[in-house]
């Protein structure tokens, strides 16, 4: 049995974690793996070669995809897949794992149902895969945007300011809650509690009316214009206002021991799905325990956020 593995979509830290336990899971069950370049754009355009043990070594605490990674909307179309299925049958490669977002787990589905049995693994920084409790690199992701706030609280208290910050996440906001409870914000506005302008200025003014220092806002990206929104608190409040947008910062970096070991069991468990013979699955994890679905299943799925929304009211 010969197996690929790609990295597709945004890349997120552990990625080489899971592509490595892939490899050599994979050789330790007498199989050959095969790394695929550039996602599925370097699946159809050939890009494959064969992995050895040795060549996923020293790559356990590198950021990023060793593999590269990229976006291909024209995947969807059938004749761009027919071309990466020939180009797996020209290695005599039997199967796939993927590893990315919603839309990785798509175009695995498709190959699926075309003959190729693909496992997709939850590698995104959003944790916007529902199937799964936390997705590979969310930790790092989130350890990087609690830095940064901490930094910008210390600058933010000793000038009296507000400080609105954006956090990645796109339409998911949980690396907002996540570090907003981590870092203690005072306001957190996602997708999810939504945002209402006149009662985040009011807070804010209510704030500085208590006599409080300084305060620190939290947003979700794709929820406003965060420069503008400082101007706004400034004129309304009369706080000094700043704003500070973390961006791409959050995607890199040495990947957390967490998101190691989580990308390292979820890659070797993926290996054994295929000897098994399926495909399109996905793997999600469940406290220690680390199990699969169905894709379909997982990109159906709806996050239940009610706990964590919950702790994020008492708290701020």
């Amino acid at each position: 049995m010969k197996i690929g593995v790609l990295t597709s979509g945004g890349d997120a830290p552990g990625m080489n974690a899971a592509i490595r336990a892939v490899v050599r899971t994979a050789i330790y069950h007498g199989m050959e793996a095969y790394g695929i370049h550039d996602g599925y754009k370097g699946l159809v355009e050939g890009k494959i070669v064969q992995l050895k043990r040795n060549d996923v070594g020293q790559m356990l605490n590198r950021g990023g995809t060793i593999l590269g990674s990229s976006r291909l909307k024209e995947f969807v179309e059938r004749p761009v897949r027919d071309k990466a299925i020939a180009n797996l049958r020209q290695f005599g490669i039997d199967a796939l794992v993927v590893i990315g977002g919603d839309g990785t787990y798509r175009g695995a589905m498709a190959l699926t149902e075309m003959g190729i049995n693909c496992i997709a693994l939850p590698g995104t920084i959003d944790n916007d895969i529902a199937s799964t409790e936390y997705t590979i690199g969310f930790f790092t992701a989130l350890d990087t945007a609690v830095e940064a706030i901490d930094k910008l609280r210390d600058t933010s208290f000793s000038h009296q300011r507000c400080t609105v910050v954006e956090v990645m996440g796109r339409n998911c906001g949980d690396l907002a809650v996540f570090s907003g409870i981590a870092c203690g914000a005072e306001i957190v506005v996602t997708k999810e509690t939504g945002f209402d302008k006149p009662r985040i200025l009011e807070r804010v003014k209510n704030a500085k009316a208590m006599g409080k220092r300084h305060i620190i806002v939290v947003v979700a990206e794709n929820i406003t214009d965060v420069a503008q929104l400082a101007k706004e608190i400034e004129a309304y409040t009369t706080y000094e206002t700043r704003a500070t947008v973390l961006g791409h910062i959050q995607r890199g970096g040495t990947p957390s021991s967490f998101d190691r070991v989580l990308a390292s069991k979820m890659g070797s468990f993926a290996v054994e799905l295929l000897r098994q013979g399926l495909g399109g699955k996905a793997v999600y994890s469940r406290g220690i325990e680390i199990d699969y679905c169905d894709i379909n299943d997982a990109l159906s799925r709806v996050r239940n956020t009610t706990d964590l929304y919950g702790y994020l009211e008492k708290l701020t």
